[in-house]
Protein backbone atom coordinates (compact mmCIF):
# COMPACT_ATOMS: atom_id res chain seq x y z
CA UNK A 1 0.00 0.00 0.00
CA UNK A 2 1.49 3.37 -0.96
CA UNK A 3 0.56 6.64 0.72
CA UNK A 4 -0.07 9.58 -1.61
CA UNK A 5 1.43 12.86 -0.49
CA UNK A 6 -0.68 15.84 -1.52
CA UNK A 7 1.11 18.72 -3.22
CA UNK A 8 1.66 21.48 -0.72
CA UNK A 9 2.09 24.55 -2.93
CA UNK A 10 -1.58 25.00 -3.80
CA UNK A 11 -2.61 24.31 -0.23
CA UNK A 12 -0.69 27.28 1.17
CA UNK A 13 -0.74 29.66 -1.79
CA UNK A 14 -3.47 31.86 -0.32
CA UNK A 15 -1.64 32.19 2.95
CA UNK A 16 1.74 32.91 1.34
CA UNK A 17 0.26 35.59 -0.90
CA UNK A 18 -1.43 37.18 2.08
CA UNK A 19 1.84 37.12 4.03
CA UNK A 20 3.67 38.88 1.20
CA UNK A 21 0.98 41.54 0.99
CA UNK A 22 0.93 42.09 4.72
CA UNK A 23 4.65 42.76 4.70
CA UNK A 24 4.28 45.67 2.27
CA UNK A 25 1.11 47.66 1.76
CA UNK A 26 -0.54 46.58 5.00
CA UNK A 27 2.48 46.56 7.32
CA UNK A 28 1.10 49.39 9.44
CA UNK A 29 -2.23 47.66 10.05
CA UNK A 30 -2.93 44.95 12.61
CA UNK A 31 -3.18 41.51 11.01
CA UNK A 32 -5.07 38.42 12.13
CA UNK A 33 -3.24 35.10 11.69
CA UNK A 34 -5.32 31.97 11.14
CA UNK A 35 -5.13 28.27 10.33
CA UNK A 36 -7.95 26.48 8.53
CA UNK A 37 -8.73 23.09 7.01
CA UNK A 38 -11.15 24.58 4.48
CA UNK A 39 -10.24 24.53 0.81
CA UNK A 40 -8.42 27.52 -0.64
CA UNK A 41 -11.55 28.75 -2.41
CA UNK A 42 -13.79 28.45 0.64
CA UNK A 43 -11.27 29.99 3.03
CA UNK A 44 -10.57 32.86 0.66
CA UNK A 45 -14.29 33.66 0.42
CA UNK A 46 -14.64 33.80 4.21
CA UNK A 47 -11.49 35.74 5.05
CA UNK A 48 -11.96 38.19 2.17
CA UNK A 49 -15.52 38.93 3.36
CA UNK A 50 -14.24 39.49 6.92
CA UNK A 51 -11.63 41.94 5.65
CA UNK A 52 -14.24 43.73 3.54
CA UNK A 53 -16.58 44.07 6.52
CA UNK A 54 -14.00 45.04 9.14
CA UNK A 55 -10.86 46.29 7.37
CA UNK A 56 -8.81 43.66 9.26
CA UNK A 57 -6.36 41.76 7.04
CA UNK A 58 -5.92 38.02 7.49
CA UNK A 59 -2.81 35.90 6.98
CA UNK A 60 -3.99 32.32 6.66
CA UNK A 61 -2.62 28.89 5.88
CA UNK A 62 -4.49 25.72 5.03
CA UNK A 63 -3.64 22.24 6.31
CA UNK A 64 -5.42 18.92 6.69
CA UNK A 65 -6.96 18.40 10.12
CA UNK A 66 -4.23 16.19 11.54
CA UNK A 67 -1.45 18.42 10.23
CA UNK A 68 -3.09 21.50 11.68
CA UNK A 69 -3.42 19.87 15.09
CA UNK A 70 0.20 18.71 15.05
CA UNK A 71 1.33 22.21 14.12
CA UNK A 72 -0.61 23.76 17.02
CA UNK A 73 0.97 21.30 19.44
CA UNK A 74 4.46 22.01 18.11
CA UNK A 75 3.89 25.77 18.40
CA UNK A 76 2.20 25.66 21.80
CA UNK A 77 4.94 27.63 23.60
CA UNK A 78 5.13 30.19 20.80
CA UNK A 79 1.77 30.32 18.96
CA UNK A 80 1.98 31.48 15.36
CA UNK A 81 -1.73 32.08 14.85
CA UNK A 82 -4.58 33.71 16.73
CA UNK A 83 -7.52 31.64 15.59
CA UNK A 84 -8.35 28.25 14.09
CA UNK A 85 -11.29 28.32 11.71
CA UNK A 86 -13.11 25.31 10.28
CA UNK A 87 -11.42 22.37 11.97
CA UNK A 88 -13.55 19.49 13.21
CA UNK A 89 -15.07 19.67 16.68
CA UNK A 90 -13.47 16.48 17.95
CA UNK A 91 -10.04 17.96 17.11
CA UNK A 92 -10.82 20.92 19.36
CA UNK A 93 -12.01 18.55 22.09
CA UNK A 94 -8.72 16.66 21.76
CA UNK A 95 -6.74 19.90 21.98
CA UNK A 96 -8.43 21.39 25.04
CA UNK A 97 -6.62 19.25 27.68
CA UNK A 98 -3.35 19.95 25.83
CA UNK A 99 -3.82 23.66 26.45
CA UNK A 100 -4.15 24.67 22.81
CA UNK A 101 -7.28 26.83 23.10
CA UNK A 102 -8.72 29.63 25.19
CA UNK A 103 -12.43 29.73 26.07
CA UNK A 104 -14.42 32.51 24.40
CA UNK A 105 -18.15 32.74 23.69
CA UNK A 106 -18.54 34.86 20.55
CA UNK A 107 -21.16 37.58 20.45
CA UNK A 108 -23.90 36.35 18.12
CA UNK A 109 -23.35 32.68 18.87
CA UNK A 110 -26.55 32.63 20.96
CA UNK A 111 -28.46 31.66 17.80
CA UNK A 112 -26.33 28.54 17.35
CA UNK A 113 -27.86 25.49 19.13
CA UNK A 114 -26.05 24.20 22.21
CA UNK A 115 -25.24 20.85 20.56
CA UNK A 116 -22.98 22.72 18.12
CA UNK A 117 -20.95 24.51 20.83
CA UNK A 118 -18.63 23.58 23.66
CA UNK A 119 -20.48 24.18 26.95
CA UNK A 120 -17.37 25.85 28.39
CA UNK A 121 -16.94 28.12 25.38
CA UNK A 122 -13.79 26.54 23.94
CA UNK A 123 -15.19 26.10 20.41
CA UNK A 124 -18.19 27.19 18.37
CA UNK A 125 -19.61 25.20 15.45
CA UNK A 126 -20.22 27.06 12.19
CA UNK A 127 -21.29 24.25 9.85
CA UNK A 128 -22.28 20.59 9.49
CA UNK A 129 -20.80 18.18 6.96
CA UNK A 130 -21.77 14.47 6.71
CA UNK A 131 -19.70 11.60 5.40
CA UNK A 132 -20.85 10.16 2.05
CA UNK A 133 -19.86 7.86 -0.81
CA UNK A 134 -18.73 9.39 -4.11
CA UNK A 135 -18.32 7.22 -7.20
CA UNK A 136 -17.48 7.77 -10.84
CA UNK A 137 -20.84 7.42 -12.60
CA UNK A 138 -19.38 5.95 -15.79
CA UNK A 139 -17.55 3.27 -13.79
CA UNK A 140 -20.85 2.21 -12.24
CA UNK A 141 -22.71 2.26 -15.58
CA UNK A 142 -20.05 0.27 -17.45
CA UNK A 143 -20.24 -2.52 -14.88
CA UNK A 144 -23.98 -2.44 -14.28
CA UNK A 145 -23.51 -1.46 -10.65
CA UNK A 146 -25.92 0.54 -8.55
CA UNK A 147 -24.56 3.33 -6.35
CA UNK A 148 -23.48 1.75 -3.05
CA UNK A 149 -26.16 1.98 -0.38
CA UNK A 150 -24.48 0.01 2.40
CA UNK A 151 -21.04 -0.11 3.94
CA UNK A 152 -20.94 -3.75 2.88
CA UNK A 153 -21.34 -2.77 -0.78
CA UNK A 154 -17.80 -1.38 -0.77
CA UNK A 155 -16.47 -4.93 -0.28
CA UNK A 156 -17.77 -5.93 -3.73
CA UNK A 157 -14.88 -7.50 -5.73
CA UNK A 158 -15.65 -5.01 -8.53
CA UNK A 159 -14.02 -2.32 -6.36
CA UNK A 160 -10.91 -4.28 -5.41
CA UNK A 161 -7.88 -2.00 -5.72
CA UNK A 162 -10.03 0.80 -7.14
CA UNK A 163 -11.01 2.95 -4.13
CA UNK A 164 -9.29 6.06 -2.81
CA UNK A 165 -9.82 7.53 0.64
CA UNK A 166 -8.00 9.58 3.24
CA UNK A 167 -5.20 8.60 5.61
CA UNK A 168 -6.29 8.73 9.26
CA UNK A 169 -2.87 10.01 10.35
CA UNK A 170 -3.39 13.32 8.57
CA UNK A 171 -7.05 13.71 7.65
CA UNK A 172 -10.17 14.62 9.58
CA UNK A 173 -12.23 13.03 6.82
CA UNK A 174 -10.62 9.70 7.63
CA UNK A 175 -11.34 10.13 11.33
CA UNK A 176 -15.02 10.72 10.60
CA UNK A 177 -15.04 7.70 8.30
CA UNK A 178 -13.79 5.65 11.26
CA UNK A 179 -16.26 7.28 13.65
CA UNK A 180 -19.12 6.59 11.22
CA UNK A 181 -18.17 2.93 11.08
CA UNK A 182 -17.87 2.70 14.87
CA UNK A 183 -21.28 4.26 15.35
CA UNK A 184 -22.82 2.00 12.70
CA UNK A 185 -21.17 -1.29 13.72
CA UNK A 186 -19.35 -1.01 17.03
CA UNK A 187 -15.61 -0.46 17.40
CA UNK A 188 -14.24 -3.98 16.99
CA UNK A 189 -16.52 -4.74 14.05
CA UNK A 190 -15.56 -1.42 12.45
CA UNK A 191 -11.85 -2.27 12.52
CA UNK A 192 -12.46 -5.80 11.25
CA UNK A 193 -14.43 -4.26 8.38
CA UNK A 194 -11.70 -1.76 7.58
CA UNK A 195 -9.13 -4.54 7.40
CA UNK A 196 -11.27 -6.20 4.72
CA UNK A 197 -11.85 -2.88 2.96
CA UNK A 198 -8.11 -2.23 2.81
CA UNK A 199 -7.82 -4.73 -0.06
CA UNK A 200 -10.04 -2.46 -2.16
CA UNK A 201 -8.05 0.71 -1.43
CA UNK A 202 -5.80 1.87 -4.23
CA UNK A 203 -4.24 4.66 -2.17
CA UNK A 204 -4.76 6.53 1.09
CA UNK A 205 -4.44 10.26 0.42
CA UNK A 206 -2.91 12.86 2.71
CA UNK A 207 -5.94 15.14 2.58
CA UNK A 208 -9.61 14.29 2.76
CA UNK A 209 -10.32 15.50 -0.76
CA UNK A 210 -7.14 14.06 -2.24
CA UNK A 211 -8.93 11.23 -4.05
CA UNK A 212 -11.77 13.35 -5.41
CA UNK A 213 -10.26 14.36 -8.76
CA UNK A 214 -8.78 10.92 -9.56
CA UNK A 215 -12.26 9.47 -9.07
CA UNK A 216 -13.88 12.24 -11.11
CA UNK A 217 -11.42 11.58 -13.96
CA UNK A 218 -11.93 7.83 -13.92
CA UNK A 219 -8.54 6.93 -12.43
CA UNK A 220 -10.33 5.32 -9.48
CA UNK A 221 -13.84 3.99 -8.94
CA UNK A 222 -14.92 5.80 -5.80
CA UNK A 223 -14.31 6.55 -2.17
CA UNK A 224 -15.54 8.00 1.12
CA UNK A 225 -15.59 11.76 1.53
CA UNK A 226 -17.18 14.64 3.32
CA UNK A 227 -20.21 15.84 1.39
CA UNK A 228 -18.66 19.28 0.92
CA UNK A 229 -15.90 17.81 -1.26
CA UNK A 230 -18.19 15.50 -3.22
CA UNK A 231 -20.57 18.34 -4.09
CA UNK A 232 -17.66 20.55 -5.13
CA UNK A 233 -16.56 17.92 -7.66
CA UNK A 234 -20.12 17.53 -8.91
CA UNK A 235 -20.58 21.29 -9.29
CA UNK A 236 -17.32 21.53 -11.21
CA UNK A 237 -19.00 19.45 -13.92
CA UNK A 238 -17.71 15.94 -13.31
CA UNK A 239 -20.16 13.04 -13.55
CA UNK A 240 -20.00 11.57 -10.08
CA UNK A 241 -22.71 9.92 -8.01
CA UNK A 242 -23.20 10.69 -4.32
CA UNK A 243 -24.89 8.16 -2.05
CA UNK A 244 -25.08 7.14 1.61
CA UNK A 245 -24.99 3.85 3.52
CA UNK A 246 -28.36 2.89 4.98
CA UNK A 247 -26.61 1.95 8.25
CA UNK A 248 -25.85 5.64 8.70
CA UNK A 249 -23.01 8.14 8.85
CA UNK A 250 -21.68 10.74 11.24
CA UNK A 251 -21.83 14.44 10.38
CA UNK A 252 -18.80 16.51 11.28
CA UNK A 253 -19.20 19.82 13.08
CA UNK A 254 -16.86 22.38 11.52
CA UNK A 255 -15.86 24.75 14.30
CA UNK A 256 -13.59 27.62 15.32
CA UNK A 257 -11.67 28.66 18.42
CA UNK A 258 -9.34 31.20 19.99
CA UNK A 259 -5.75 29.93 20.22
CA UNK A 260 -4.27 30.09 23.71
CA UNK A 261 -1.51 32.68 23.86
CA UNK A 262 -2.67 34.39 20.67
CA UNK A 263 -0.64 37.49 19.82
CA UNK A 264 -3.73 39.34 18.61
CA UNK A 265 -6.53 38.06 20.90
CA UNK A 266 -8.76 41.08 20.32
CA UNK A 267 -8.61 40.64 16.55
CA UNK A 268 -9.31 36.95 17.02
CA UNK A 269 -12.40 37.74 19.10
CA UNK A 270 -13.63 40.18 16.45
CA UNK A 271 -13.31 37.45 13.86
CA UNK A 272 -15.06 34.87 16.05
CA UNK A 273 -17.88 37.35 16.71
CA UNK A 274 -18.22 38.08 12.99
CA UNK A 275 -18.07 34.39 12.04
CA UNK A 276 -20.91 33.57 14.47
CA UNK A 277 -23.35 35.80 12.62
CA UNK A 278 -25.94 34.86 10.05
CA UNK A 279 -24.08 37.18 7.68
CA UNK A 280 -21.09 34.80 7.60
CA UNK A 281 -23.14 31.62 7.25
CA UNK A 282 -25.20 33.11 4.43
CA UNK A 283 -21.95 33.20 2.46
CA UNK A 284 -22.25 29.42 2.11
CA UNK A 285 -25.19 29.89 -0.24
CA UNK A 286 -23.95 32.92 -2.17
CA UNK A 287 -20.41 31.58 -2.56
CA UNK A 288 -21.37 27.94 -3.28
CA UNK A 289 -19.74 26.68 -0.09
CA UNK A 290 -21.39 23.29 0.27
CA UNK A 291 -21.85 23.20 4.01
CA UNK A 292 -24.95 23.13 6.18
CA UNK A 293 -25.18 26.21 8.44
CA UNK A 294 -25.16 25.61 12.20
CA UNK A 295 -27.43 28.63 12.60
CA UNK A 296 -30.99 27.35 12.04
CA UNK A 297 -32.09 30.81 10.88
CA UNK A 298 -29.87 30.52 7.80
CA UNK A 299 -31.72 28.49 5.18
CA UNK A 300 -30.25 26.51 2.28
CA UNK A 301 -31.81 25.82 -1.13
CA UNK A 302 -29.26 23.40 -2.58
CA UNK A 303 -31.03 19.99 -2.80
CA UNK A 304 -27.67 18.28 -2.39
CA UNK A 305 -27.65 19.52 1.21
CA UNK A 306 -31.04 17.99 2.02
CA UNK A 307 -30.31 15.29 4.59
CA UNK A 308 -33.94 14.39 5.32
CA UNK A 309 -33.42 10.88 3.87
CA UNK A 310 -29.95 10.34 5.30
CA UNK A 311 -29.48 8.44 8.55
CA UNK A 312 -27.27 10.69 10.69
CA UNK A 313 -25.78 8.80 13.62
CA UNK A 314 -25.24 10.42 17.03
CA UNK A 315 -21.68 11.11 18.10
CA UNK A 316 -20.28 11.71 21.57
CA UNK A 317 -17.74 14.42 20.79
CA UNK A 318 -16.06 14.15 24.18
CA UNK A 319 -15.45 10.44 23.60
CA UNK A 320 -14.30 11.06 20.03
CA UNK A 321 -11.88 13.78 21.09
CA UNK A 322 -10.39 11.76 23.94
CA UNK A 323 -10.01 8.64 21.78
CA UNK A 324 -8.80 10.37 18.61
CA UNK A 325 -5.13 9.43 18.91
CA UNK A 326 -5.90 5.90 20.08
CA UNK A 327 -8.20 5.27 17.11
CA UNK A 328 -5.60 6.52 14.65
CA UNK A 329 -2.96 4.28 16.23
CA UNK A 330 -5.31 1.31 16.07
CA UNK A 331 -6.03 2.04 12.40
CA UNK A 332 -2.32 2.08 11.60
CA UNK A 333 -1.64 -1.12 13.52
CA UNK A 334 -4.64 -3.16 12.41
CA UNK A 335 -5.65 -1.86 8.98
CA UNK A 336 -2.54 -0.78 7.07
Amino acid sequence: MRILKARGWGAVAGGILSLLLSGTAFASQPVLNAYTIWSERYANEIFTAFTKDTGIKVNWMRFSSGELQARLEAEKENPQVDVVFGNLAEAFVSGIPKGLFEPYRPAGSEAIPARFKDPRGYWTGVALDPICFMFNSQFLKDRGLKPPSSWQDLLDPAYRGKLQMADARTSGTAMYRILSLIQAMGENEAFAYQKKLNASVQVYTKSGAGGALPIARGQAAGGIFFLVDALEVQQTGYDVTISYPREGVVAGIEAMALVKGARQPELAKKFLDWASTGRMQRLYETSRINLIPSNPKVKVTNPGLDLSKVKILPLDLEWAGKNRERLVERWVNEVL
